[in-house]
């Protein structure tokens, strides 16, 4: 699979997450073990009004869904993998009128989990926030066939 399909996979996928649709996230880099996924500034999600600083919830919600969309770079066939564990440790606020992006990668990949790394930042900028985490794989067929075609794309 190229990573075009693979990022067209992830927007596709983003699209059916209620959260991560609203938050804006959106794919875009991806290679075979990693992603880039961005998280738009947007004054809505502010949680320091005196910095102007994003919601360190948000940017949360980004790595997680970064580190749980990767799945579709490391894997040959689509799965669901649920969220197991995911630790973050924040170093810095987010600066104020600024994209945070998210690069995800999988580090070991078993028969039952996935492992993930990623780390939040800003282009060109210092470390926001690392995270790490754990996703249960459920198999190729717990997918619902209607949900995978609508993430792979028919003509894929």
């Amino acid at each position: 699979m190229n990573n075009e399909t693979r990022i067209r996979r992830i927007n596709r996928f983003i699209e059916t997450l209620n959260q991560a649709r609203g938050l804006g996230l959106i794919a875009r880099e991806a290679g075979e073990d990693y992603l880039v996924m961005e998280l738009p500034y947007n004054e809505q999600l502010i949680g320091n009004p005196e910095t102007g600083a994003m919601h360190s919830g948000a940017i949360t919600t980004l790595m997680d869904t970064a580190s749980g969309s990767v799945m579709m770079c490391a894997l040959e066939d689509l799965e669901l993998c649920p969220t197991l564990d995911l630790r973050v440790d924040y170093m810095r606020p987010a600066e104020a009128g600024k994209a945070v992006l998210a690069r995800a990668e999988t580090y070991r990949v078993t028969r039952n989990i996935i492992f993930t790394r990623c780390e939040a930042y800003h282009e060109g900028g210092k470390t926001i926030a690392n995270c790490v985490g754990t996703f249960m794989r459920v198999g190729k067929e717990a997918t619902p066939k209607s949900y995978r075609k609508l993430i792979t794309g028919e003509a894929e």
